[in-house]
């Protein structure tokens, strides 16, 4: 483990909720140069808490996951207080597939859940992107699937994977800011980057990467097939199929929908569902 990562430190906002869990975790990766991983909600207590964490350190960077509220609202406040530039992969709606931009043009699959629509970083981060200081390096991977703009940030030994990966939940992915193709996609890359540690923004670190990802991307083979067999007893929307589906309290059957509406649009790309109008929430959905 490096000296940067041996300094490493984790803020954790006062933001839980079923979907965050126990609050969006703030990393602080060094000690006299210290870059600030998801600086986490606009909540003046928690940006208090950073800057007594980091004391007579200086904030050389602000980086950002992805442009949920919960992660990247308190950038810009942290930013005056510091000085220190604020690094993602690019405005909020940026990174959308050609379709994800069509279904959302279109209208009728809602989403831009906790978006920060105003969110634009001083520095536009690539895939590949390398963020270094004496102390540390960070490689910005753009790691989509929760969000189309989501970045991850691998030190030497670990990454830093914000919501695309959890240890306490599944990922949400709500179209058109989720992709579920690109998702996969992820899960492949990220368990290719053969990491001694996953360091999400809610809950704890994942100590067996790879365990983990294959068994996120079986939960969601699961629940296509699920989906699938569902359909086989008639069409069906989105919601519909969630409460056929998932076992969750009635709080969290929108969040099941768009999970649901995110197979069913990768489903519908592959040829094995369709829709006899547009695709959107109230798309009734059938097998062929």
């Amino acid at each position: 483990m490096t000296s940067a990562e041996k300094a490493l430190r984790v803020i954790t906002a006062d933001n839980p909720s079923p979907l965050t869990g126990p609050g969006t975790n703030t990393f602080l990766l060094g000690r006299d140069q210290v870059a600030v991983i998801d600086p986490g909600p606009d909540l003046p207590a928690h940006r208090a808490a950073i800057l007594a964490a980091i004391g007579s350190g200086r904030v050389s960077h602000i980086l950002v996951t992805h442009a949920h509220l919960d992660h990247s609202g308190g950038a810009r406040a942290l930013a005056q207080a510091t000085g220190a530039p604020i690094l993602g992969f690019g405005p909020a709606e940026a990174g959308r597939s050609a379709l994800m931009q069509r279904l959302a043009r279109e209208g009728g699959i809602a989403g831009g859940e906790g978006l920060d629509r105003g969110f634009a970083p001083d520095v536009a981060l690539a895939d590949g992107a390398v963020v270094e200081s004496d102390e540390w390096r960070l490689v910005a991977l753009h790691t989509p699937g929760h969000f189309a703009g989501h970045l991850s940030f691998r030190t030497e030994r670990q990454i830093f994977c914000g919501d695309v990966v959890m240890g306490w939940s599944s990922t949400l992915i709500s179209p058109p800011d989720g992709d579920l193709a690109d998702y996969f996609r992820t899960l492949s890359r990220l368990d290719s980057e053969a990491a001694a540690a996953l360091l999400p923004a809610h809950g704890g670190a994942i100590a067996d990467p790879s365990a983990r990802l294959a068994e996120l991307a079986a939960h969601r083979r699961t629940r296509t097939v699920q989906i699938l067999s569902a359909l086989r007893d008639g069409p069906a929307d989105a919601e519909t199929l969630a409460r056929r589906i998932y076992d969750v309290p009635p709080t969290l059957i929108r969040a099941a929908t768009r999970n649901v509406l995110a197979h069913l649009i990768a489903l519908s790309e592959l040829g094995a569902v369709s829709t006899p109008g547009s695709i959107g929430l109230e798309a009734v959905f059938s097998t062929h």
